[in-house]
């Protein structure tokens, strides 16, 4: 099975952190992005607000945990993950809000990867759109086809609309696009800055 979103879960799982104890996938959907994430974490929770995605995920088996919940509503612990990821879900909720929220829940040292969508205002965008028709061509020759996974919502922000407001509200952040209309967003929690002495 390959789709778009598949292509990006190996950039997710390289950017674990070593040591990982608990992991938390939003918008996990079927679960499989939550099931490789086990391999790299010690205990790891997936969220969806879709009981239908929920239920499907639980029938894979495998060690994650699932919760049917509305993300921003949810009451997922602050401060109690070491690592969160989201795939092409942001765009469905309110961007700050989300990037917010999700960023409240890392602990200290703690990543974030966020893999998104946007949506096309300049000539290159078009240009990129283009390119990225190319690369899916030739993936899909490699890998026998893909399984269609259009977004149930379209993006309405602009590509450089969502850096511009990540970078504001996460300066030290890595953002990046990427071919397959995707782009990723990195960032690393500041550890506390230790108190002067007296």
């Amino acid at each position: 099975m390959w789709n778009h979103n598949i292509a990006f879960h190996p950039f997710v799982l390289a950017n674990v952190p070593a040591g990982c104890e608990r992991a938390l996938d939003v918008g996990c959907g079927d679960g499989l992005l939550a099931r490789k994430l086990s391999s790299l974490s010690r205990q790891v929770t997936g969220v969806d607000v879709a009981a239908e995605m929920i239920a499907e995920a639980r029938s894979a088996g495998g060690r994650p945990d699932y919760l049917q919940a509305d993300f921003l509503a949810s009451d997922l612990p602050e401060s109690s993950y070491d690592f969160v990821s989201t795939v092409t879900t942001i765009h469905h909720m309110d961007f700050e809000p989300a990037l917010t929220r999700m960023t409240r829940l890392l602990r200290p040292g703690g990543r974030l990867v966020v893999i998104g969508i946007a949506a096309n205002a300049t000539p290159l965008d078009w240009v990129i759109d283009g390119m990225s028709v190319v690369k899916h061509q030739i993936l899909s020759r490699v890998h026998g086809g893909a399984e269609q996974n259009t977004p149930v919502a379209a993006p309405t922000m602009t590509w450089s609309a969502v850096r511009r407001e990540a970078l504001t509200l996460l300066p030290e952040a890595r953002w990046r696009r990427h071919l397959l209309w995707r782009y990723s967003l990195t960032w690393t929690k500041p550890l506390p800055t230790p108190p002067r002495p007296a």
